[in-house]
């Protein structure tokens, strides 16, 4: 072999195994890749089915039943509602009214939560929930503007 095929085979050899280490990274970070969505997104059917994915929002009043290690509650953000099941033990920080991040599946209109986060303090919201609170409060602004100006 001459020394320029030698050279070739190795250049040739580099680039498919820099190819594959590309192509393995890239299925990885697209299989632990985990979106975020408002209940709104979710009800108007924006989230994933069958995948993995995050929601967020406020727990509503009145909605957290236990029955053991099993707790349903509803998630919000003010003008769509998603009910969620868990089986475990909640955060310490875990209320009523309070903001909360499940990771989870969508099945049967029902969120099951396999992780449930709570805000760490008052003032602390993630910003994809903050951000999907506001959208969804200004679209309420609007729609009650709406209906008293329709009816004056």
């Amino acid at each position: 072999m001459k020394p320029r095929h030698k050279k070739l085979a190795i250049a040739g050899g580099v680039l498919v195994t820099v190819g594959a280490i590309t192509a393995l990274v890239l299925n990885a970070f697209q299989s632990n890749l985990v979106f975020f969505y408002s209940p709104s997104q979710v009800a108007a059917k924006e989230a994933p089915t069958g995948r993995t994915f995050r929601i967020g929002g406020l727990v509503e009043s009145g909605s957290v039943k236990r029955d053991g290690t099993q707790v349903s509650f509803v998630v919000t953000d003010s003008a769509k509602n998603i009910a969620v099941r868990f089986n475990g033990i909640l955060p310490d920080l875990f209320k009523e009214g309070k903001g909360v991040v499940a990771q989870g599946q969508l099945k049967d209109g029902v969120f099951e939560a396999r992780e449930v986060l709570a805000k760490h303090d008052e003032n602390y919201m993630p910003p994809e929930a903050a951000e999907a609170l506001a959208k969804a409060q200004k679209g309420d602004a609007k729609l009650g503007a709406s209906v008293q100006g329709a009816s004056k």
